[in-house]
């Protein structure tokens, strides 16, 4: 997994987020979380799967953000994530968009 961080508002993740990468992501997550204010967005477009661990992190990144009066935008999600999204319902609790409807 990697992470990159653009800006307080902006993190890329690529590769697998699975069991193997969730600490690092997490830890990522919550920082950023913690240290700005607004939307922060997680780009998700090279994403290439997420496991039952990445979920909860996805969710419990989600549940923070809102605890801090914040908001995580997952974005541009491919089509097998978005699979995995629509047939766990989380789709219906996270908040996805693709970037070209951020530009409208």
């Amino acid at each position: 997994m990697v992470v990159e961080v653009a800006n307080g508002y902006l993190i890329a993740l690529s590769g697998r987020l699975d069991v193997s990468a969730v600490a690092e992501v997490r830890t990522v997550l919550h920082g950023a979380i913690d240290a700005g204010s607004g939307d922060l967005v997680v780009d998700l477009s090279a994403v290439e799967v997420v496991d039952a661990t990445g979920l909860g992190l996805l969710l419990g990144a989600d549940h923070r953000a809102k605890q801090r009066d914040r908001r995580l935008v997952f974005r541009d999600a491919s089509p097998r994530v978005l699979r995995i999204l629509r047939a766990t319902r989380l789709h219906r609790v996270l908040t996805l968009e693709s970037a070209a409807a951020a530009l409208v």
